[in-house]
């Protein structure tokens, strides 16, 4: 088959999301071709496609979409511009892989998927911590029986940003809540996801978000930035299936960032702990999956991985295993990726949150 021809949007060629992850895992797939880029500048434009060997640069995102070379639309923008790259591109009829946050709050979020159902086309959203591969064994190892009944989770999320009190110029933006790009819209986003992937989805949930670190330095010019948006999340669930859930998430960690999530049950446990790249989140860390069961100590188990005869970096490697799955989706038909009403989902579990906060109560999930 014709490889499905992809235009990203947000391709800066020197740094970002979109030259960590999407380009080396779209060039390692042989379903995939990138035909466009775009980025707000003609130069930068023009140079992220000599340097990626493609033939057409951008710098207006609807002109990028209905580029009839163009069938994917891959949105790598910042959190609060993806919603003006969605519509042009669903307007145009293309599919749609957007980076989470779909949007900065609900209402954008429900609008968006609205607009895709009506669309008729495949919408992915970037919850791709589903796919990394101890995720993906952990998954499989709970549906046969391995820990028996699960009982409980713990969760223990921490990241790096912000440790010191320096905040690198790209990340400034995530300090400001308005934009749903900090501590909870995407780390918060990303791991509870995860956690309901693995166990099932909440019935009601309680918290409490913190600013512990109000204030910051850009790394590079020393200017400072106040933080309105949380930096520590205090979490606890049921599930639908009277899983008891607990977590605890933060930013500016400053020794020994990473993500634990620990399973237990009435035969054994299971834990996804990150590796020596764990300060980015359980979406964005290499993984790895232990279990015990009859008393036994902690053992290595396998993942597993669908692409694993490709090698590819931390980052890249759960995004190639999403547009993996996408690529099957399109040419089958099917609709395994998490996509837009997942996207939704997230985010109504994420205002669940706020409210729960806010209030001091406990809030119950529909």
């Amino acid at each position: 088959m014709d490889p499905i021809r992809v235009g990203i949007v947000g391709a800066n060629p020197d740094r970002g999301w979109a030259v960590r992850a999407h380009i080396p895992a779209l060039q390692a797939l042989p379903d995939f071709r990138i035909t466009a880029v775009g980025t707000t500048r003609s130069e930068t434009a023009r140079e992220a496609a000599r340097r990626f060997g493609v033939e057409h640069a951008h710098t207006d995102p609807r002109e990028l979409a209905e580029n009839p070379e163009v069938d994917l639309v891959a949105v790598t923008v910042k959190a609060p511009a993806h919603a003006a790259v969605i519509r042009p591109a669903l307007a145009a009829g293309k599919h749609v892989y957007c980076e989470w946050p779909l949007t900065g709050h609900l209402a954008g979020a429900q609008e968006l998927a609205e607009l895709a159902a009506t669309a008729g086309v495949h919408h992915a959203v970037g919850l791709q911590a589903r796919y990394a591969p101890a995720i993906v064994g952990a998954r499989r190892l709970i549906a046969e029986g391995y820990v028996g009944q699960v009982i409980s989770v713990t969760v223990y999320a921490a990241r790096g940003l912000r440790a010191g009190g320096t905040v690198p110029g790209w990340a400034a933006y995530t300090l400001d809540d308005r934009n749903g790009a900090g501590m909870l819209g995407i780390g918060g986003g990303h791991t509870l996801d995860a956690v309901e992937y693995l166990v099932g989805g909440f019935a009601d949930v309680s918290a409490r978000l913190a600013i512990r670190h109000p204030h910051a330095k850009v790394a590079e010019t020393g200017v400072g930035v106040e933080s309105t948006g949380p930096d520590h999340l205090l979490f606890d669930a049921v599930t639908r299936e009277d899983v008891l859930v607990s977590a605890h998430l933060h930013d500016a960690k400053v020794t020994d960032a990473r993500t634990r999530i620990e399973i237990s049950g009435t035969a054994g446990d299971l834990a996804i702990v990150s590796g020596e790249y764990g300060a980015g989140g359980v979406q964005m860390s290499e993984l790895h999956l232990l279990g015990a069961r009859d008393g036994s100590s902690w053992t290595d188990l396998p993942g597993e991985d669908p692409l694993s005869a490709t090698t590819f970096d931390v980052e890249a490697g759960n995004v190639a295993r999403v547009y993996a799955a996408l690529a099957q989706d399109i040419r089958t038909g099917a609709h395994t990726v998490p996509d837009f009403t997942h996207g939704v989902h997230a985010h109504r579990l994420l205002d669940a949150v706020r409210r729960s906060a806010d209030a001091g109560a406990r809030v119950h999930l529909r």
